[in-house]
């Protein structure tokens, strides 16, 4: 038996969430975390996933699928359950749900010298592939996106 449940993220969550991400380092100044919740719950918000204990968000992970492959993003356990199979019930609700979307393959990026995640997902079965990750900023968070103008 666990101490713990996992559940669909609900709007009440977002301060914790937050919170969570923020103890985990995963937040960083260029990413605003309550924009990026915004933006998960217009797309896909049933694979947005909060793991609850004693009435605490102790877990998160947001998963999402472009036809192609899935994602994972903020997979986060609090520091206090890491080690208690919380991280692996949450990537496996995800990867449930994706399989279920018909998801042939799941991608996910892990910050460089970040052993410890690394790890995590080597143990789940997860190997690198021979890609480089490119991004391209179309929106700065905290700066409303200006209107595109037709030419002329």
């Amino acid at each position: 038996m666990t101490d713990w449940a996992l559940r669909p993220f609900g709007t009440p969550d977002t301060d914790a969430v937050v919170l969570l991400w923020q103890r985990c380092g995963l937040t960083r100044p260029w990413n605003d975390p309550r924009r990026d919740i915004e933006r998960k719950r217009t797309v896909q918000p049933q694979l947005f996933i909060v793991a609850e204990a004693q009435t605490q968000v102790v877990g998160s992970v947001m998963a999402g699928y472009d036809g192609h492959r899935g994602w994972i993003n903020y997979l986060a356990v609090d520091p206090a359950w890491q080690g208690q199979g919380l991280g692996r019930a949450l990537m496996q609700q995800a990867q449930d749900a994706l399989l279920a979307l018909g998801c042939p393959k799941i991608n996910l990026q892990v910050r460089a010298g970040n052993t410890q995640a690394l790890a995590f997902y080597q143990r789940l079965g997860f190997v690198q592939d021979e890609v480089l990750s490119l991004g391209k900023r179309l929106v700065e968070d905290g700066v409303p996106p200006s209107p595109v103008r037709p030419p002329g």
